[in-house]
């Protein structure tokens, strides 16, 4: 099995788990703030990946301390984007949105990466790959948009911001490791700075634990484990193994259709014109990209 393969393995794994975390966090959002729910779930990883690091056997699963001390803003500056500001703008934009709803604007989070990495690692996309994204966002504006303009909600803005925050962070990650850091470490001590940066909710995240029933805190264990900890790890690690930064992130794409699977499944959401119709063009869109459009260096 070859590198793009697995790369292409490991970023499917990571957007169905992705895709679970939408309507399990609003079967739970009766129960957690936004605030400490993003806390618990980084803390959660950052306490599991801690755990494999130091025992884990295999070298690829060994945590080494950051070279330099100025890794340490890189890391950072990943735990903010890719887990401290992205979880509280995804639960609060859940708080308003539906699971389909939300998945679908976190699907331009490979436009908006595809932008930055031109900017900081000269990579170009080929006519064919730009249509294909172009496409597959319009599929993204019919979803969001189907009723008009007027229709959208303040939770859409909160998830517009997540995929902000979580297409710089595939820059930071990209950035780490170049530096010559492992998946494992970049997930790690990015979950670790950002249970740093919000240990000010620990003692609302105490209170609203004591208060929830043991479903919901299941729920949060599961969310911290695996669409938090190991999802990320195989985030990573699809970026280190692809060539391309954009033929990883593309993959985002498929999030709203599993989504909204799940939310039908496990919330009832019923999937309307707008989801169908929206969907199949992704789809054609994310198809295209991965035959024809991959990107070339400059």
């Amino acid at each position: 099995m070859n590198n793009r393969v697995k790369a292409n393995i490991a970023a499917f794994i990571t957007v169905f788990l992705w895709a679970s975390a939408f309507p399990l966090t609003k079967i739970i959002g009766d129960q957690f703030s936004a605030n400490s729910l993003s806390f618990m779930r980084c803390l959660i990883a950052a306490l599991l990946m801690i755990v494999i690091g130091v025992f884990s056997k295999s070298p690829e699963l060994h945590m080494r301390k950051p070279a330099a001390k100025k890794d340490w803003l890189y890391f950072f500056a990943a735990g903010a984007t890719g887990f401290a500001f992205y979880y509280i703008c995804f639960n609060k934009g859940l708080e308003t949105l539906s699971s389909a709803e939300s998945s679908v604007i976190c699907a331009t989070a490979p436009v908006i990466t595809s932008i930055l990495v031109y900017f900081f690692f000269k990579e170009r996309i080929n006519i064919i790959g730009w249509i294909s994204i172009l496409g597959a966002f319009a599929g993204v504006g019919i979803m969001l948009m189907w009723n008009g303009v007027f229709s959208i909600k303040v939770g859409a803005f909160w998830i517009l911001a997540l995929s902000v925050f979580f297409s710089f962070y595939n820059i930071i990650s990209r950035k780490l490791t170049d530096k010559g850091y492992t998946s494992l470490e970049i997930v790690a001590y990015g979950a670790i700075c950002a249970s740093i940066i919000m240990i000010f909710f620990l003692p609302q995240s105490v209170s609203e634990l004591a208060k929830a029933d043991a479903p919901a805190v299941l729920s949060v264990i599961y969310l911290g484990l695996l669409p938090t900890g190991v999802s990320y790890i195989l985030w990573s690690k699809a970026i280190e193994l692809s060539e391309r930064t954009s033929e990883v992130t593309n993959y985002i794409f498929v999030t709203p259709l599993l989504s909204t699977v799940m939310g039908f499944m496990m919330l009832r959401e019923v999937p309307d014109m707008a989801t169908i119709i929206g969907g199949i063009i992704i789809i054609i869109g994310v198809v295209t990209f991965s035959m024809k459009g991959t990107p070339r260096e400059q």
